[in-house]
């Protein structure tokens, strides 16, 4: 309890738990639980420097080994390859932002591939768009499922994986691109527009009110309880976006490869994931960074491109193992020099005088001095007082009330 201007007790006055530095409430898209203040973004710009560094490593021995990979034709297919995975990396970074990957994107573009490869005659836009159509379907569909009943994105994605996987084991031979449409005529155009896109998106994502509300899934206290209408609409559009994306992956790579060999595409998952992660996108949501997706790619497909002139056999689950390995490490540096800055609580200032009472922080109002107390009480009469009600100034006779026997 405190008191007001007049000296009465009243409720105390509220202290906001808020930093100081951070009071503005656009800053705190949970004002209940989430944690208040801006991410600290010098973790990302020290990693993606971390990750030009070993793209450009990467580069150098490419270039070392055989020049020919870095120009012309086989420029062309490294770029092809560069986008297909980035493509994917793309999907498995922007649901993971939402805190809720999509495991479904592997099968998914493997699906997408086989449609292509089976459709491309009916021409570009027919196959393209019919499997547009579908993989956004699927994806709102599944984004329904984990945003209404509230599950976890890795467990309902797995499960629509499996449903994909059912479709593609329908196929038990290569399926050969029935079309002409050959990618790497138009590689340079591709590379720029997925390089727009990524980094567009990433700068998109370090705004403070967007970077929030994409990850308002992320689960705070209980991981069951319900994160509103907003974090909803935002993941169920992740999924359907990262499913599209998946599809135009498969596509794109079932049309530069010419054949399309039916799997589970879990390996492609695998190796989506660790991309994603490797970027720096934290596997918790919410935080990530601009260019890493586009050097995480880069640098993965070039390690493809040495490994194979090297004549190393390496599968997409060694690499995407390392890769998600690696990226859970880069999770942990980014949850830890990412988050708000401890920041100063707002708190009343203690009195000057240090006073107990008002340690606490109670508002008491002091009071104006007062002159000194005598040191002992004034000195009685002996007699008995005088009643003032009960005078005989002006009374002759006795009262009636006081007889003996009253």
């Amino acid at each position: 309890m405190g008191y007001d201007e007049s000296g009465r007790k009243g409720p105390p006055e509220p202290t906001s738990a808020v930093p100081g530095d951070v009071a503005d409430t656009t800053l705190v898209d949970d004002l209940q639980d989430g944690e208040p203040g801006r991410d600290r973004f010098g973790v990302h710009v020290l990693w993606e420097t971390l990750l030009l560094l070993g793209f450009g490593a990467l580069m150098y021995l490419v270039w070392q080994e055989n020049p020919a990979t870095l120009r012309g034709s086989g420029l062309r297919a490294l770029i092809i390859d560069v986008v297909g995975l980035g493509l994917l990396a793309m999907a498995a970074g922007l649901s993971l932002r939402t805190a809720a990957v999509n495991l479904a994107i592997g099968p998914v573009a493997v699906a997408a591939g086989l449609h292509f490869a089976e459709q491309s005659d009916r021409g570009l836009l027919v196959a393209v768009g019919t499997a547009a159509v579908v993989a956004a379907g699927g994806g709102l569909l599944l984004g329904l499922v984990v945003v209404v009943l509230h599950v976890p994105g890795w467990a309902a994605s797995l499960g629509g994986a499996v449903g994909v996987v059912v479709y593609v084991e329908q196929r038990s031979a290569p399926v050969l691109v029935q079309g002409d449409h050959d990618p790497r005529s138009i590689a340079g155009q591709l590379f720029v527009g997925f390089a727009a896109i990524a980094v567009i998106g990433g700068l998109f994502g370090a705004m403070g009110p967007i970077r929030r509300l994409v990850g308002r899934f992320r689960p705070i206290a209980d991981p069951a309880r319900r994160r509103g209408v907003a974090a909803a609409v935002v993941t169920t559009g992740a999924y359907v976006c990262s499913t599209v994306l998946a599809m135009l992956a498969g596509a794109l790579v079932a049309s530069a490869d010419g054949a399309v060999a039916p799997a589970a595409g879990l390996d492609w998952t695998v190796l989506a994931v660790g991309a994603a992660l490797l970027a720096g996108t934290s596997a918790f949501g919410l935080r990530g960074g601009v260019f890493g997706t586009l050097l995480a790619a880069g640098a993965i497909g070039l390690f493809f491109a040495y490994a194979q002139l090297r004549g190393w056999t390496v599968s997409r689950w060694a690499v995407g193992g390392v890769a998600l390995a690696a990226g859970l490490v880069v999770t942990r540096l980014v949850e830890t020099y990412g988050r708000p800055a401890p920041g100063r609580t707002v708190r009343p200032a203690p009195p000057p005088d240090g006073d107990a009472a008002n340690a606490g922080g109670w508002a008491l109002p002091r009071s104006e001095p007062v002159g000194d107390w005598p040191p002992v009480l004034p000195s009685q009469p002996t007699g008995g007082a005088a009643d003032p009600w009960c005078t005989r100034r002006w009374e002759t006779g006795s009262r009636t009330w006081d007889a003996d026997d009253r």
